[in-house]
């Protein structure tokens, strides 16, 4: 009999977790407020859930992918909440960007039901998500690790076990979004001012990622700068959110971090703009007096 496990949020990350899932052998239950998602999953041999209490009944394993901690208030506690539907020793893997200290209280909400918990959040992109190749940094006791190896091994490349604590996977996870959200307000900084200086953009991406200059993110992010493409892998607001978490964190003990208190401004300059809901790379519109390249607008 193959093994239930449930993914609720079906966006670029959830899906390519669910059909990583698929490919492992499971039985891949999901949840999303997007009908004409679930559907299309269901047609890829998926079974589609009308409410996270429908498919938390359902499943050993309850993977959430969803944005932020609000929604996964919502999905594990809610209306129809999955928690209270899942059978004693269940395992939720909480796997949105959440701030610590959440982490920490929703893990033990949820260990009162009787059901285990790992905070696991996650990296690598929807390109890794669909190849099971995802990064996960997970924290969180030893039982909920051994009732769940073989889901981590299918959605994983990578799953850094960083304690028996939750918040610790968290705390990693917006330490990396500190740097992920500086790197591309770097990088949108500096093509704004090689665009401004009248240098060939093109020229200047290559010379870039063949020098010490380079970012992943440089890398990665600026070809949708030079391509005109603000289709959202990653929002500008993802970044509004994340940053935020991670300056909200260090607020906790007045530690100062200036480079992300300025990135995390850029971030708000173009959500502000009307950009919150394009590319994290549409940071690069703040910037006045630039010609865009190609067809972005």
């Amino acid at each position: 009999m193959s093994r239930n496990v449930g993914v609720i949020g079906l966006g670029a990350m959830g899906m390519g977790v669910a059909r990583s899932l698929l490919r492992a052998g499971f039985a891949v239950h999901a949840c999303d407020v997007r009908r004409d998602v679930l559907d299309a999953f269901a047609a890829e041999g998926g079974i589609a859930c009308a409410s996270p209490a429908e498919l938390g009944s359902q499943c050993d394993v309850v993977v959430t992918l969803v944005v932020n901690a609000a929604q996964t208030e919502a999905v594990l506690f809610g209306e129809s909440g999955a928690v209270d539907a899942m059978k004693p020793g269940g395992v939720v893997l909480a796997c949105a960007t959440v701030a610590p200290a959440f982490a920490v209280q929703l893990g033990e909400r949820i260990a009162q039901k009787g059901v285990l918990m790992l905070d696991s959040p996650v990296s690598g992109g929807a390109a890794k998500a669909a190849s099971g190749e995802m990064t996960m940094m997970t924290s969180g006791p030893a039982a909920a690790y051994a009732a769940c190896e073989d889901v981590l091994d299918a959605m994983a490349g990578k799953v850094y076990r960083l304690g028996d604590a939750h918040g610790a996977g968290s705390k990693v996870k917006i330490i990396n979004q500190l740097l992920a959200g500086v790197h591309i307000a770097a990088a949108a900084e500096a093509m704004a001012l090689g665009l401004r200086e009248g240098v060939d953009p093109e020229a200047l991406y290559d010379v870039i990622t063949h020098s010490a200059g380079n970012s992943w993110m440089f890398e990665n992010r600026v070809p949708h700068i030079l391509a005109g493409d603000t289709t959202p892998l990653s929002a500008v607001d993802i970044f509004v959110k994340d940053l935020g978490l991670v300056l909200d964190t260090a607020r906790s003990t007045k530690f100062p971090l200036p480079l992300s208190a300025a990135a995390h401004q850029m971030f708000m300059m173009a959500s502000t703009a009307g950009y919150g809901g394009e590319d994290d790379s549409s940071v690069i519109k703040i910037f006045p007096g630039i010609e865009l390249p190609k067809g972005a607008k």
